[in-house]
């Protein structure tokens, strides 16, 4: 069957949801949606093995639609079941999991479930963080290599990951969020790139999820059109949608046989040329899809590009902290005028209208520089500017994340004299952008798409970082990591829990008077986490370096992350480079005058993203 002329349904909210408006979670009441769906034509159900309460009850909706397809008296080989694994459902959460061997034993549950020896398509529920989507990938390829799944597919995932994908098996759909109220993925690329290819393109929460009901439902354009073809507003989005291509295949999810018969109304509708201007005009961003690269303007509307004009907008893009801010000033400085919703506020779509007002005021060369790591951001930026008649040239700056990581210390630290507690950066960058936790720059390294010339760029630019160095930091230290060092714990804890535990390496005490002797600071750094599990208090901490001083004969200053393990959510804890900031910003320190030593995976990184010279404990101390 070709998966292009599917009418298709999605199945989860029949076994996802504990309470309906009907009343409790019912199968027989289910079944009988799934068989009015059958009778009315419906020719694709969308499952997933995650479609259930939590994890006890894992591939509920896949044996809900066997048992349906079982009981119904018509003809079961033109319905099409597509699957997915890859997420998990430990205590009713959804975690990914795209680990080789978990996508095969799910696939075999899967088959189990469904009660057939080929499943039709497969598709990766989610990309997950920790495994190389390559990898998830190629264990899907094998599956399919064997004949246990006919088709592969992918669900959110970005042009850069259909591509990479792609490389190592053929792919036949990408299910991605779309609807008339979520336009990324009209904006990003995908549904032009599965469109370019024929590739099946899956729209789930096509009518944009309960939420948007209400707004669905008093729609002046989804009426109007509605009204003259006797149709529910729900049945003209997902009419409008399909229109905007063969390859999109919208996935509404219905739960009762009422709006059974609607979406299979939908699948009739066909839409006039009026039609579509009107549900353009309301929802401009398909028209991207419809007709090419043509211009959302600020207020929303789809216009032709203007005559070219003298000028240009220059997008600077970049992770947070990559150095926008200083490049967008030398603009400025050259006559640009910037928009920065950092610094006016609103959303990114809220500096469109701000664009359209500064050329009407007759500034031709305008800068924007927020981070723009999706297409998506970039495509407004491109549309309006086309719209107005000016070329978008792209200025990419590559910084890493680990230089952007200690850019963000550096201002933290500059601004407010010290790095902000976690507590303290969530509620501090409501009113200062720049006070963010490392999550930040993480998420969007994730999410980041590199530019492309097929956005419409007139010119892409990539600028390396390069660090300026202050000349007047002249100071050297000998920084030295002091767990298991300089200090241990005598009981075998992972920190010693009062001076009288501290096992301190006195032997090394020599090299370190030495380099007091010679002029160089002394600084000291460690990790103790128990104070956040509370096992230490700050006192017992304190008192242990106190004691290690004492017996070291030196005297050292001695920063420390008190936090916990797990994803960061401070600046102090190593790899980062919060607290190695701290130092250089308080003692004016020269990094590459510095010494850093450490005895860790972790910390050559460590030493080189801040530029200090790394020795190794055993070079360093000859033990």
């Amino acid at each position: 069957m070709d998966l292009m002329n599917a009418v298709a349904m999605g199945c989860m909210r029949l076994s996802t949801e504990r309470e309906t408006p009907e009343g409790p979670r019912d199968e027989t009441r289910a079944v009988e949606v799934l068989h009015a769906a059958f009778d009315g034509g419906v020719s694709l159900l969308d499952t997933a093995d995650a479609y259930c309460l939590d994890d006890s009850e894992v591939g509920h909706n896949e044996r809900l639609i066997a048992s349906a397809l079982h009981t119904w008296n018509g003809d079961r080989r033109r319905i099409l079941v597509a699957t997915k694994g890859g997420l998990t459902r430990p205590g009713g959460e959804w975690l990914p999991d795209g680990r080789g061997r978990h996508l095969r034993a799910a696939c075999e549950a899967s088959l189990k479930a469904l009660g057939v020896e080929r499943i039709h398509l497969y598709q990766l529920h989610t990309v997950d963080p920790r495994t190389p989507l390559a990898t998830s990938v190629r264990a899907l390829a094998a599956l399919k290599d064997e004949g246990l799944i006919e088709r592969v597919g992918l669900c959110n995932v970005n042009v850069g990951q259909i591509e990479e994908a792609r490389r190592i098996t053929d792919i036949a759909s990408v299910q991605v969020e779309l609807s008339p109220w979520q336009d990324t993925n009209l904006l990003n690329g995908v549904a032009q790139y599965c469109i370019a290819h024929r590739i099946q393109l899956l729209a789930y929460r096509p009518l944009g999820g309960s939420r948007k009901r209400r707004r669905m439902l008093f729609n002046r354009a989804l009426l109007e059109v509605s009204a003259r073809h006797s149709a529910s507003a729900a049945g003209i989005a997902l009419a409008w949608l399909a229109d905007l291509s063969d390859a999109i295949v919208p996935l509404p999810g219905p739960t009762r046989l009422e709006t059974v018969r609607s979406l299979i109304q939908a699948h009739n509708i066909q839409l006039t040329d009026e039609d579509r201007s009107r549900l353009d005009s309301e929802f401009p961003a398909g028209r991207t899809v419809r007709n090419g690269a043509r211009a959302v303007v600020a207020g929303g509307s789809v216009a032709p590009p203007m005559r070219v004009r003298q000028g240009e907008v220059v997008l600077v893009m970049g992770l947070p902290a990559a150095g926008k801010s200083t490049i967008a000033r030398g603009l400025v400085e050259q006559g640009y005028t910037r928009l920065n919703r950092d610094e006016a506020g609103g959303t990114l779509r809220d500096l469109l209208p701000r664009l359209e007002r500064v050329v009407a005021e007759g500034s031709s060369r305008i800068v924007l520089d927020n981070t723009y790591v999706s297409r998506a951001s970039r495509a407004l930026v491109v549309q309006a500017a086309s719209g107005l008649g000016l070329p978008v040239r792209c200025l990419w700056l590559s910084t890493s994340v680990e230089d952007s990581q200690v850019n963000a210390a550096w201002r933290m630290v500059s601004k407010y004299g010290r790095l902000l507690e976690p507590e303290e950066m969530r509620k501090t960058v409501k009113r200062d952008i720049n006070a963010f936790a490392p999550g930040v720059q993480f998420r969007h390294q994730r999410e980041l798409e590199p530019p492309d010339p097929s956005e419409g760029f007139s010119q892409i630019e990539t600028v390396a970082f390069e660090r300026t160095r202050d000349v007047s930091m002249t100071n050297r230290a000998l920084i030295v990591w002091c767990d298991d060092v300089l200090i241990r714990s005598k009981s075998g804890g992972r920190s010693p829990s009062s001076a009288e535990d501290a096992d301190v390496l006195v032997e090394r005490a020599a090299i370190l008077r030495r380099y007091s002797k010679d002029g160089w600071r002394l600084l000291g750094l460690a990790w103790r986490p128990e104070i956040a599990d509370q096992t230490l208090t700050i006192d017992q901490v304190q008192a242990g370096f106190a004691r290690m001083q004492e017996l070291l004969g030196v005297s050292m200053e001695i920063l420390y992350c008190p936090h916990g393990a797990g994803p960061p959510i401070c600046w102090c804890r190593k790899p980062l480079p919060g607290l190695g900031v701290v130092f250089i910003h308080r003692h004016r320190l020269d990094p590459p005058q510095c010494i850093y030593v450490g005895a860790g995976s972790q910390d050559p990184g460590f030493a080189r993203r801040l530029g200090f010279q790394y020795c190794d404990v055993r070079g360093f101390f000859g033990t």
